[in-house]
């Protein structure tokens, strides 16, 4: 199978033969991609003069309506979805996560978009400012769409929810994009795209997508463009500093590399519900997508006397999870998404290893069901445990992007809340302890460091998301390594693809922009 690349309204094959992409389970072909011959200024040209106007034509509600219709639409037909989302080596709770959780984000922005946005095409933000004496000259600011296109390029771990979760928002703030999936899954994220394109949901012009290199896109970005970016810090800061970004001063976020970590709180000792929900929480991280997510698990920091009771009780789960082929029913964790993937992790392992000790994961001694260690991108469960962390650099600096974690011991909370902020900036940080001051000593000194900050105890597990679940309501992004961007956080995230202008009138002409009215104007 070719993919192919939906540029102004067609589906258009490279002119090369491309690359081949490989499933991550036995190796064998699964596409080939290729971006040769596209036209990627016509790209832009065309989501700005076809996409731009006929999405700005509906108001906040309609389009609202739209990711609705489009979310159903999915809904009915994921089979397929799921089905070839094993090839990626995701697992049928991994493919929930991906598919089931990028549709849902899309329900979530149409009724947001309804309930907390105006049923017109200006959004009115905050109250008026009183300009004058007698009340005749205000203030009031509002956001409007940006004309120009939103550039979304997409990590490969989530090829479902990377896609919907930066249209939701997109969409609703009245944005087209182009949609930039990685090549190792975008097989995947050409399926969900060709049957959205094929519902006739959204307007012409409103979404494109790019199947591989991106040529010379960047090239012919505007100052009304936007890029969001998901991938590596290393490609984050060579996107930031093209010449057209930093010339027309094009809107860039991005969410990269992430060291994040949990702490466990010095009252969950071993016995407590607090020390067992910490034990599945990191069993989750490290499992849930072969640990191939931005927000998973990589620094476990617990006290130093409980540090060899949770070295056991981790091995002892880990010692039970079974690796194989991700469509079985026997298995609870698949293959990381391809086989270079796998080389890069055992390539970080070794880097962790110099200063940290494996105390659970052996390569050479692990058994896989119904597959194939040779011919597919498996990866074994590994823990490290770090005795110095405060004096080591790789645990902090060095992100294995799989089923890996480090554990790193603290004597006092300074010491907890120091390590954590030794990640650099994180996506996500959590915390697992019922003593309340704990928590709030934590959360003033590592909230400025993380995008996100979970608490968790005995009260709320129950209801609880989980440390590494962006949800749509909440801010998705962190400071420093995370990429210092911000995605989603409810109406929030269609915000970012809008410009926000002081407009400075009278209350009158004011009221009649904004379709609402100020003190001041006319009273009907």
């Amino acid at each position: 199978m070719k993919l192919q690349n939906f540029a102004e309204n067609q589906w258009v094959s490279g002119a090369d033969d491309g690359n081949q992409l490989r499933s991550a389970i036995d190796g064998s072909i699964v596409a080939t991609i290729d971006t040769t011959g596209i036209n990627f200024k016509g790209m832009l040209n065309y989501a700005r003069r076809v996409g731009g106007p006929n999405l700005r034509q509906y108001t906040f509600h309609e389009r609202a309506l739209m990711l609705k219709k489009l979310a159903q639409y999915l809904m009915k037909g994921k089979k397929e979805f799921y089905d070839l989302s094993t090839q990626t080596g995701a697992t049928q709770d991994d493919s929930y996560i991906d598919i089931d959780g990028g549709i849902s984000t899309l329900f979530v922005y149409s009724s947001k978009g309804r309930r907390e946005m105006p049923n017109d095409r200006i959004y009115v933000d905050g109250q008026p400012e009183i300009l004058s004496r007698q009340g005749t000259f205000v203030g009031q600011h509002i956001y409007t769409p940006r004309h120009g296109a939103a550039v979304h390029i997409n990590a490969y771990n989530f090829p479902c929810w990377g896609m919907l979760e930066k249209l939701a928002p997109c969409l609703l703030a009245g944005v087209p994009a182009i949609v930039k999936p990685a090549s190792s899954t975008a097989y995947l994220t050409e399926l969900i795209a060709r049957r959205m394109i094929e519902s006739k949901i959204l307007p012409e012009g409103a979404v494109q997508l790019i199947c591989g290199c991106v040529g010379d896109l960047f090239t012919h970005l505007t100052c009304q463009d936007f890029v969001a970016f998901t991938g590596s810090k290393t490609t984050a800061e060579k996107l930031q500093q093209h010449p057209r970004i930093v010339g027309e001063s094009v809107h860039f976020t991005a969410e990269t590399d992430s060291l994040n970590s949990s702490i466990l709180g010095p009252d969950a000792t071993p016995g407590t519900p607090e020390f067992d929900l910490f034990v599945n929480e990191i069993i989750r991280e490290m499992t849930s997508k072969a640990g191939q997510k931005c927000t998973a698990i990589r620094r476990i920091i617990a006290p130093s006397n409980s540090a060899a009771d949770l070295v056991r009780a981790l091995s002892t789960r880990l010692a039970e999870i079974r690796v194989g082929h991700p469509a079985s029913e026997k298995v609870d964790m698949g293959a990381l998404a391809s086989h270079s993937q796998r080389d890069e992790v055992r390539s970080r392992v070794n880097d962790l290893s110099a200063e940290a000790e494996i105390v659970f994961g052996n390569e050479e001694q692990f058994e896989l069901i119904d597959a194939d260690a040779e011919k597919g991108a498996f990866f074994m469960p590994t823990l490290l445990h770090c005795t110095k962390p405060l004096s080591a650099s790789a645990v902090h600096s060095v992100e294995a992007f799989g089923p890996v974690s480090t554990v790193l011991p603290y004597d006092n909370l300074d010491e907890a809340i120091e390590l954590a902020r030794l990640g650099g900036g994180s996506l996500a940080g959590s915390i697992v302890t019922n003593d309340n001051g704990v928590a709030r000593e934590v959360v003033l000194g590592c909230a400025t460091w993380h995008g996100r900050m979970l608490i968790i105890n005995r009260h709320c597990a129950a209801e609880s998301t989980g440390h590494g679940s962006p949800l749509p309501h909440l801010v998705h992004g962190g400071p420093g390594r995370a990429g210092g961007g911000e995605e989603l956080g409810g109406i929030r995230g269609a915000l970012h693809y809008m410009q926000r202008t002081a407009l400075q009138g009278s209350p009158e002409t004011l009221a009649a922009i904004g379709n609402r009215w100020i003190r001041g104007g006319i009273e009907t």
